[in-house]
């Protein structure tokens, strides 16, 4: 019962989103932009932050977190001063399913060259390591040694946005022509930090991140403190952001209080970046490093201070715990109803021949 309530708690909350982005594409989309058109989408920026408490389930709390509270609410801010991937899309000329698709889904439409795969895994693949990988952390969480524990836990973080991301992407791919950004690009091949942060990993919000914070902060502090400036404060501005979204998807799913390790551990990948940028402009092409030991490097800085500071978080207030429940209620929600629904085929088609003879 738990699952079917929570069932109907998405179908409202995507109600309210869907009839809130007929307004911003029918009504805001008539106001000039700039602060009028984005006095017009503050209740509508309210109402994206408050929609994951209607949900029960902490992983659905933190994908709608991420729909709708981030990536949806930042799209908008942009959208309200006709910049953004919503910019390109001119109510009504555009469809308004396209509209809705981009400003609440985490898709991002290509345009770089698309990028031979290494390790071609597809969603399929990605879904059934995921769903063994929680089925044996499921039953053997208390035994794991914890650093065991938190180096599975990296490679769950990977499955867990490649698959939930992932599916929208395939939804979207499906039905239109678009030609979308995968959820992220080999980031376990990255060789710096950059190559991580900027052009590997979760996508959707590495776009998002640059177009509402990097480039407005880069542009505003240039003439006061020079490129070089602007660009350090511009990338440690966008990682304090992200640090504090992240705050807020585990306020939202434990309720607790925070102490700040996620926020410090985002700046400290700001703070890794800035150094890399400066140790590269400081040695040169003549001291690169090869892939075989940047790519440890790279991967194993964002491994360990994670280890540090990110999953503590994960560990302490039960997360992972309720995770695996949750997970385990869904897994027996499914075969249960597809069972059901087999047996009714069954039943129909059992009724069908014995009505023939």
């Amino acid at each position: 019962m738990e699952v079917e309530s929570e069932i109907k708690n998405i179908i409202k909350v995507w109600l309210y989103a869907i009839s809130s982005l007929f307004y911003c594409y029918f009504i805001s989309s008539k106001i000039p932009k700039g602060k009028y058109r984005l006095v017009s989408l503050l209740p509508i920026f309210y109402l994206f932050t408050i929609l994951p408490y209607l949900l029960s389930y902490s992983f659905v709390i933190a994908h709608f977190t991420f729909l709708l509270t981030w990536l949806a609410n930042f799209k908008l801010v942009l959208f309200a001063f006709d910049t953004g991937p919503l910019s390109l899309i001119d109510p009504p000329k555009k469809p308004l399913l396209l509209f809705i698709a981009i400003a609440s889904l985490p898709i991002v439409i290509r345009t770089t060259p698309k990028r031979k795969k290494v390790i071609p895994l597809n969603l399929p693949t990605v879904f059934f390591i995921g769903s063994i990988l929680l089925s044996v952390l499921g039953d053997h969480r208390e035994s794991s040694n914890t650093i065991i524990l938190v180096s599975i836990y990296c490679l769950g973080v990977f499955l867990v946005v490649e698959v939930s991301t992932g599916i929208w992407v395939a939804l979207v791919r499906s039905v239109s022509s678009l030609d979308l950004l995968p959820p992220s690009d080999e980031p376990y091949l990255s060789t710096t930090l950059q190559d991580f942060w900027g052009r590997r990993w979760n996508l959707p919000v590495t776009n998002v991140l640059r177009d509402t914070v990097h480039n407005p902060v880069r542009s505003a502090l240039g003439p006061a403190f020079g490129y070089e400036g602007a660009k350090v404060a511009a990338v440690l501005a966008t990682f304090m952001v992200s640090g504090l979204m992240h705050e807020l998807y585990f306020y939202n799913m434990t309720r607790a209080s925070s102490n700040w390790e996620l926020t410090q551990f985002f700046l400290l990948q700001g703070v890794g970046l800035v150094v890399e940028r400066w140790l590269k402009k400081v040695a040169g092409d003549k001291w690169a490093l090869s892939g075989f030991i940047s790519t440890p490097l790279a991967v194993g800085f964002v491994v360990v201070t994670g280890y540090w500071l990110f999953f503590p978080q994960v560990l302490r207030n039960g997360v992972d715990v309720r995770f695996f429940k949750e997970f385990r209620d869904i897994m027996e929600f499914t075969k249960k109803n597809c069972w059901s629904i087999f047996n009714y085929v069954q039943n129909l088609r059992n009724s069908s021949n014995y009505a023939t003879f």
